[in-house]
Formats: structure tokens, C-alpha cells, sequence
């Protein structure tokens, strides 16, 4: 592209977005090394674990390649995006760029990421998952590795459910009528069969809406057009059911956040909380001793068990002086023994099936990960992450609706009329 900062200049002023980088060329043609080169990776990991884990791959690729050295820039995820876009206008971004899917196709469209399509190790692009894989493709170009995903789960009190007399799903999937009926049964005796916390619910929506059909978007870029349907609308009608005609659901929860929640279900206060998958490693640290809780197989709709990807990505710098040894250097990290380490570190799942395999068995026997890490398979493509004012419309437009919707302030008709009000104000 010969023109840059054209989208990322928009969504500067729309007010969106978070990133970070270093590192420099001319980007026309890759230098041939006369000696030992350095690669700046800006890493986001932020947790001991990740960070560790992260350290001892870099430790390891460098012990073994002496000619390319790999020098990590630690940063944080806060305030990466406008430092990003400083960085990638000062020609100061980094040779690797640790980010996520739904914040670097601005940076790609603008011609700031080279297109990896023909580094990719081949046996690891055919490994990830096709949905995860559509999430960093751009105008076909491959634009990052794809490397860890969150899935949302149901998390469940065993003794709750088998004192209500629940047959407890044991498939690879069950469907949302189940997690229904089951809410309904356990919800007794001053407890609620679900808590979930829907403070902010547009992700939630959004990444579980393919089991409906719901994508939410038709076309990409600036052409994109919304669209709000049965689709789209299942997910927050059902929850609105459960809240209103079922009472299944403890009220409260739909203006907490995700973690505010597990103190009722450490509590004994209800019997199931839907939970990024990540929420595995935490409850099995924090949850009280004794306490028996599971996770149940993924949720299933008409259309399946889908969940719409956004992963983390590793990015090259089309500016980098070494975009090959750049992506050998990514093909050493993404492998499955590496990947597993930093998923397993974070919590996390990761991008290809064979490092979620590893990650499986050096996790045996550790409650619900062989349940979260299956979920992996389900991923799909996540049509809002090529469309240009969808953070806009997710923060000012989505976001407030839905909090209203859920506190009976407006139907789903009435849903549906602001989503697509504020869409059509916003893309004016």
C-alpha cells in the first residue's frame, strides 16, 4: 500500500483501539547480513508465568541460532495502540509485534505488516484451525501467527447440580435449551442456576453469536454494512428469558464483571457461571477447599458450537531490515512444545491443534482443561474484525443498548432499532 495511516488515522479519531513497536528499514528490499543481526521483539506478556515462559523460548531460539539474536522490548497492553502508531509513523516499530487479531488489521491495511504467506511453516498454518487462521488474513495476505485464544465456558458446581437431580452433559457439546433447563432445576432455595457477568456484554455476544448464525456484519472496511437479526438477537433474548421468565439467573450478576461472579459461585449461590475459559487456572487457585466444580462441554447452537476468534498475534514490521529471519524466528516459536509452554503460562488455549494437544496431556488430570482445550476446535471467523468503525460502534453504540436491554429498559425490538440508529449515525 503506498499510502499509510489512511484507517489508522480514522480510528485515532474515533477515539479506539490499544498498541506498541521498535525497530527500522526501508522495507524495499531485505538486507543480506554481514554478521550477527538482532531482532527486537516487543512482548506484551504480563504476567510472571507468560513472561517466563516467553524468556525461555527467546533463551532457547538464541543459544541455537548465534546469527540471529532475538532481544525482547517488554510492554504492557495498556495504551499499546496509540504507542503503535507513534512508533510506526517515527519508522521506530520493532522487527516483531506481540498483539491481537482485532487490532492490527488497521496496521496491516496501512502497509505496516509484511505479508508472512510464504515464511509460514507449512505444517503449522495447515495445524490452526481455517476460522482462526481468516482472523490474520487481510486482502490475502497472511499479516501474524496466530498464537492464543480465549473460548467462553460453563463452569458448574457438581454438588449443586447432582443435589437437583441434574443428569450432568458429559458429550462434546451441549446445547443452549440444556444450559436452560438445567438453570431452571437448580434454581431453589434462594439459589440461581446461572450466574453470568454481562457487565460488558458485546464480546460475549459476539464471540458466542455464530452458534446462532449471528455475525453481526456483511462486507469489510468502510463498506461494511451491520446487520441485527434473529441471529444476532438469539443470544441476548435468551438471557433476557432466563432472567425474566425463569428467574434463573441471579440479577445482580448482569451488572458485575466475570470475576465479581465467582465470589457467588465459590459461594454456593449458583450453580453455573459462564466464564472466559481462562477463568480454569483461577478458580482451581482461588476456589475454597473441597470445593467440586467442573466444566461442561461447550455451548451448541443451530448452528453449531462456534466462537468467533480473536487471538493474540506476532506480527513483522514490513520496515524490519530482516523480515525472513523475523518469521524463522516466529516458525521456532509457534511450535507446539512452545506454544503449549506460553498457552499453559497464560491460561490460555492455543492456536494450533497440536500445541493444544500437548498442552492436554501436560495438563491431565487438571479439572476442565481437557474440556476448555476441545473448545479449541470450534473456533471460527470473526467478521467484525475487518470492519472499520466496529470498536466505535462497540464502545458508544453496542455496549450501552445491550446494558439496557438487559435491565428491561428497552425490548428486542427496541435493541435492534438502536444498534443499527447508532451504526447508521456513526458510518454517516
Amino acid at each position: 500500500m503506498n499510502k499509510r495511516g489512511a484507517s489508522i488515522a480514522a480510528s485515532l479519531t474515533a477515539g479506539l483501539l490499544v498498541l506498541t513497536a521498535c525497530g527500522g528499514g526501508d522495507g524495499d528490499t531485505e538486507a543480506e547480513p554481514t554478521g550477527p543481526i538482532t531482532l527486537e521483539f516487543q512482548s506484551l506478556s504480563d504476567q510472571p508465568a507468560a513472561i517466563e515462559a516467553t524468556e525461555s523460548i527467546v533463551a532457547q531460539w538464541n543459544e541455537e541460532n548465534p546469527d540471529t539474536q532475538v532481544e525482547i522490548v517488554p510492554a504492557g497492553w495498556d495504551g499499546i495502540y496509540d504507542k503503535l502508531i507513534t512508533q510506526f509513523n517515527g519508522g521506530a516499530a520493532p522487527d516483531i509485534i506481540h498483539y491481537e487479531a482485532a487490532s492490527i488489521v488497521p496496521f496491516a491495511r496501512d502497509g505496516y505488516l509484511a505479508d508472512l504467506s510464504e515464511w509460514m511453516d507449512e505444517d503449522f498454518a495447515s495445524d490452526v484451525p481455517e476460522g482462526i487462521m481468516q482472523t490474520v488474513t487481510v486482502d490475502g495476505e497472511v499479516i501474524g501467527y496466530p498464537t492464543e485464544l480465549q473460548s467462553y465456558m460453563v463452569f458448574a458446581n457438581r454438588t449443586l447440580l447432582e443435589d437437583a437431580g441434574v443428569e450432568i452433559p458429559t458429550g462434546e457439546t451441549m446445547t443452549w435449551d440444556e444450559l436452560r433447563e438445567i438453570a431452571k432445576t437448580t434454581t431453589a432455595d434462594g439459589k440461581y442456576g446461572l450466574g453470568w457477568g454481562l457487565k460488558s456484554p458485546t464480546a460475549a455476544f459476539m464471540t458466542m453469536g455464530p452458534a446462532f448464525g449471528g455475525t453481526y456484519f456483511d462486507g469489510t472496511g468502510a463498506d461494511a454494512a451491520l446487520q441485527v437479526d434473529e441471529g444476532e438477537l438469539a443470544i441476548p433474548e435468551l438471557v433476557n428469558a432466563m432472567n425474566t421468565e425463569d428467574q434463573s439467573i441471579l440479577p445482580v450478576s448482569l451488572t458485575q464483571s466475570g470475576s465479581e461472579v465467582l465470589a457467588s459461585f465459590y459461594a454456593g449461590e449458583i450453580a453455573m457461571t459462564i466464564q472466559g475459559s481462562f477463568q480454569a487456572a483461577n478458580i482451581a487457585a482461588d476456589a475454597p477447599e473441597g470445593f467440586d466444580w467442573i466444566v461442561l462441554p461447550p455451548l451448541e447452537g443451530p448452528e453449531g458450537a462456534g466462537q468467533a476468534a480473536n487471538p493474540q498475534t506476532l506480527s513483522v514490521n514490513i520496515d524490519s531490515e530482516y523480515p525472513e529471519q523475523a518469521a524463522e524466528f516466529l516458525n521456532f516459536f509457534t511450535q507446539a512444545e512452545n506454544l503449549a509452554a506460553l498457552n499453559e503460562a497464560d491460561a490460555l488455549i492455543p492456536a494450533s491443534s497440536s500445541a493444544q494437544d500437548v498442552m492436554a496431556e501436560n495438563l491431565s488430570g487438571e479439572p476442565g482443561w481437557d474440556t476448555v482445550l476441545a473448545s479449541g476446535q470450534h473456533f471460527t471467523d470473526a467478521p467484525y474484525l475487518f470492519v472499520d468503525a466496529y470498536a466505535q460502534w462497540k464502545d458508544t453504540v453496542a455496549t450501552p443498548a445491550f446494558q439496557r436491554y438487559l435491565a428491561g429498559e428497552i425490548d428486542s425490538a427496541g435493541l435492534a432499532e438502536e444498534l443499527q440508529a447508532g451504526w447508521d449515525e456513526i458510518t454517516a
